[in-house]
């Protein structure tokens, strides 16, 4: 059964990583709903998301290579440091420090406190509202070239929201450059290039105390089951890419909306009727 339940947390962590709604909340309120009822814990949501951002890895090969390239070439001084490519390197070290940060200082609320079926119906629907304000007067004039330092910083931390369960990486992200003005496509590629250095790092951490700590897999799932979940979500992430860029290059977020306030209502509901437990 817990095969079964892993490969089925997979599927989901591909489907909602890079939609504004939260995989990590969905892998908590699902992981309720299944025969073990338990919560598939921290080190289960960090290691299946590198299957996910592998999915981005593979979909951005040739412009994470061009990047990657460029950053060392400005290093080197073969390539202007105004070159867009190498800009973007230092953008996406720079966005990614305050979550690194963050998410150090913070690692054992993260990993307990914050793991709150309360806080996650609440961050649903209020970021849910933040995004739809976000959405509706954003002006849609800046692309992914026109990234400064400032806006760099700015989208680091919003995407350091994201430690807690129920706001959103992408989701938070993706607001954050929609009030900075960026079209909805700008700020979705920016944050998934964005998520990869602190995804990774996060994952690979908890595959270190796994294997070099000696901690073992934290939560009902053993590392083989993990490694099906990921595999499995690096697959069904990777067509969600695809769809979400293209859904959103001609629609808005508002369905993501609805459904974010729709299921943190549900939870208020399932809650205080006794069904599940925070």
């Amino acid at each position: 059964m817990n095969w079964f339940e892993a490969a089925f947390l997979g599927l989901i962590q591909g489907l909602t990583e890079f939609l504004p709604i939260s995989s990590s909340a969905h892998l908590f309120i699902v992981g309720k709903f299944l025969p073990t009822g338990a919560d598939p814990g921290a080190a289960f949501t960090a290691v299946s998301q590198l299957g996910t951002e592998a999915a981005v890895v593979v979909f951005f090969w040739r412009d994470i290579v061009r990047i990657i390239k460029a950053w060392f070439g400005s290093l080197r001084g073969k390539v202007p440091r105004s070159d867009p490519d190498a800009r973007m390197g230092w953008l996406v070290i720079v966005g990614t420090i305050p979550i690194a940060v963050l998410g150090v200082v913070f690692q054992n609320q993260i990993e307990s406190t914050l793991r709150n079926l309360w806080i996650v119906a609440t961050t649903l629907i209020v970021f849910g509202l933040i995004l739809a304000f976000a959405d509706a007067v954003a002006r849609q004039e800046r692309e992914i070239k026109d990234l400064t330092v400032r806006d760099g910083i700015i989208y680091g931390f919003a995407q350091a929201l994201a430690l807690i369960p129920g706001v959103s990486r992408s989701g938070g992200t993706i607001t954050a450059g929609l009030l900075m003005g960026y079209t909805r496509e700008s700020a979705a590629r920016y944050s998934f290039l964005l998520a990869i250095p602190a995804v990774f790092s996060s994952g690979l951490y908890e595959l270190y105390k796994v294997f070099a700590k000696h901690e073992g897999a934290q939560g009902p799932f053993g590392i083989g089951q993990i490694a099906l979940a990921t595999v499995i979500a690096f697959v069904v992430g990777y067509l969600i890419i695809g769809w979400f860029l293209k859904f959103i290059s001609t629609k808005s977020f508002r369905p993501f909306v609805w459904y974010r306030i729709a299921l943190g209502l549900v939870l208020f509901i399932l809650l205080g009727l006794g069904v599940i437990t925070a």
